[in-house]
């Protein structure tokens, strides 16, 4: 299963990725982290859709290796979250506005997700684990 957890830069998809992994045992990949290793730090549009691709391939390998994949990143308009392709999306609407303008003005707030995160708190990871172990 692929996880996607999305949001403005600062909004908390490191911070509630971090405590979700362990609790679904799954592995985690974030963004900056698979740039720094991709050497990438474009963030033109067309970088923006390598970098979803890029995280699709390293989401799909674990996939079918049998492993919940966890993948952090702004994922910021409807062609990256489409080529990405979650089996679960988790947005993290915490923030009106990244620190970032061009993120900003990219940004397109996505029309269908499964949890729709509004607030930090310290149990959003144990109740999001909860219902996708459930399911």
């Amino acid at each position: 299963m692929k996880i996607l957890v999305m949001g403005l830069p600062g909004s908390g998809k490191t911070y509630l990725s971090e405590r979700l992994a362990p609790l679904l045992q799954a592995a985690w990949y974030n963004a900056d982290k698979v740039r720094e290793m991709a050497n990438d730090w474009d963030f033109s549009e067309t970088a923006r859709i390598r970098q979803a691709n890029r995280m699709r391939c390293i989401a799909d390998f674990e996939k079918q290796n049998g492993r919940l994949v966890i993948c952090d990143f702004v994922c910021p308009t409807k062609e990256t979250r489409e080529k990405f392709d979650a089996d679960i999306i988790i947005w993290m609407d915490t923030i009106g506005a990244g620190r970032f303008e061009d993120t900003n003005r990219l940004f397109q707030e996505p029309k269908n997700v499964d949890f729709h995160i509004t607030e930090w708190n310290q149990t959003n990871h144990k109740t999001i684990a909860e219902k996708i172990l459930r399911s």
